[in-house]
């Protein structure tokens, strides 16, 4: 089962609709890929399986660490989790810059 770790799609059930009515289910999938996203908070790649939806909204949104620290924890993987809280703990540790 393929599944979006940082946006959380998953397959879902759809209705073939023939020309008589009848109903058929169906699964229909989320283009899922492997992907080698890079952190400019950690200052390296993460592999994840990312749905192509998410990436167009990832480089809309401004890059992966700004698209992950705004994502709902619940829509999470436990590996995505895990980096949101590194750059997360990197963040809050990096002293502000004086003006």
């Amino acid at each position: 089962m393929s599944r979006c770790e940082i946006s959380g799609k998953r397959p879902m059930v759809k209705n073939l609709v023939s020309h008589s009515n009848r109903k058929t289910k169906a699964k229909s999938n989320p283009n899922v890929q492997s992907k080698r996203l890079f952190s400019k908070y950690l200052d390296q790649f993460i592999r994840l399986q990312v749905a192509t939806k998410a990436i167009k909204d990832m480089e809309h949104m401004g890059g992966f660490d700004h698209f992950i620290i705004n994502q709902d924890d619940s829509k999470l993987s436990a590996r995505a989790l895990d980096v949101k809280n590194r750059i997360i703990r990197k963040i809050s540790a990096k002293p502000a810059k004086k003006q």
